[in-house]
This record gives structure tokens, C-alpha cells and sequence, in this order.
């Protein structure tokens, strides 16, 4: 594995559009972006067109055409997660175009959180209340998006959010909440 150091230098590399250092820096994260596509792609629907290594291909392109500044491995991660959530929304918003969907129930959090795999609906419903979230608590709806689409543990989103366990868990409850409200109007 490589030094910190040697990771930042690959990212410096590749915001600078060094496609040798991409190449490298791919190598090393590409383990950890495995696993967080995995843990996205077992909330999705049995059925999914994308595969955990097109997601994270689709990714590192996004993250490498664009002229970001990235900090650290652990912020290139949280990047990748935003990215990978995109991704599967505008995946799920494509799916979802032509479909009706007037005279459905209206969906509940808990029914979002684990129902996401079965509807498209679900998953768009769920990202459009954590967009809102986003505009009056992003730390929140940063902990949402690295805990349920990413998959993350609490300890590994307190390491990428510089934030004590405490606050991602006080973080994850009071979001929790407010997403049940925000998604019970709708």
C-alpha cells in the first residue's frame, strides 16, 4: 500500500491532468471503490443494467474530467461516493421516464431505505429529500449519502469527515427524521 503521501501526490498529478498518475492512483484506490460500488449495487434492484465495475469506471472518468481539487484519498473516496450516487439517480430517473406513477402511495423513509432495490421511484424520492437536506444541513445529508449509498461505517465516515463516531451518529438519527418528514409529504 501506499504512503499518504504518494496518494496525495497522484492526486495533485491527476488534478493537473497527469494520466500516468490517474492510472496509478486508480490502482490504488480501486479496492476501496470495489467495495463501495458493491455496497451501492446490493441496495439496487436484482435486475440492474450497471455492474459494480462499470460503476466505478463511470466514476473515475467523472472525477478525472473534472477540475476538482482533491485533498486526500479519504476526500477522493467521498468524491467517488457523491459521484456513484449521481450516478444511480440519474440511472433510476432514466428508468423512471415514460412511467407513470400518479395514484401510488406515498412512500415512507424506512420503506425508501429498504425498498430502494425494488423501485426507481423510491430511490429518486429518497435523493430529492437528501438534495433539500443538503441545502440547510450538508454535513448531514453528507453522512446519509456515505452511509446508506456508500455503505460506509460509521468510523469510516467519521475518518473521511474529520468528525467524532458521536457526531455521525447524532448526524445519521437527526437526518433520519427529517428525511422521514421531508419524504412522507411527497
Amino acid at each position: 500500500m501506499k504512503s499518504q503521501d504518494d496518494v496525495n501526490l497522484l492526486l495533485e498529478g491527476m488534478v493537473r491532468g497527469n494520466t500516468l498518475a490517474a492510472d496509478r492512483l486508480f490502482s490504488i484506490v480501486y479496492p476501496e471503490l470495489h467495495r463501495l460500488a458493491t455496497a451501492c449495487m446490493l441496495r439496487e434492484r436484482p435486475d440492474h443494467t450497471l455492474q459494480p465495475t462499470a460503476l466505478i469506471n463511470e466514476v473515475f472518468m467523472r472525477l478525472t474530467a473534472d477540475s476538482i481539487s482533491i485533498a486526500s484519498k479519504e476526500h477522493f473516496v467521498a468524491l467517488a461516493a457523491t459521484a456513484m450516487r449521481r450516478i444511480l439517480v440519474d440511472h433510476a430517473r432514466k428508468r423512471m421516464a415514460g412511467i407513470r406513477w400518479g395514484g401510488q402511495d406515498k412512500i415512507q423513509l424506512d420503506e425508501a431505505l429498504v425498498m430502494a432495490q425494488q423501485s426507481p421511484r423510491d430511490i429518486v424520492a429518497l435523493n430529492d429529500a437528501l438534495e433539500q437536506l443538503h441545502q440547510t444541513n450538508p454535513r448531514q445529508a453528507k453522512v446519509v449519502e456515505l452511509r446508506f449509498f456508500a455503505g460506509l461505517s460509521v468510523e469510516e465516515i467519521a475518518a473521511i469527515l474529520h468528525i467524532a463516531t458521536r457526531s455521525v451518529k447524532r448526524d445519521w438519527a437527526l437526518a433520519r427524521i427529517w428525511l422521514h418528514g421531508e419524504i412522507a409529504k411527497r
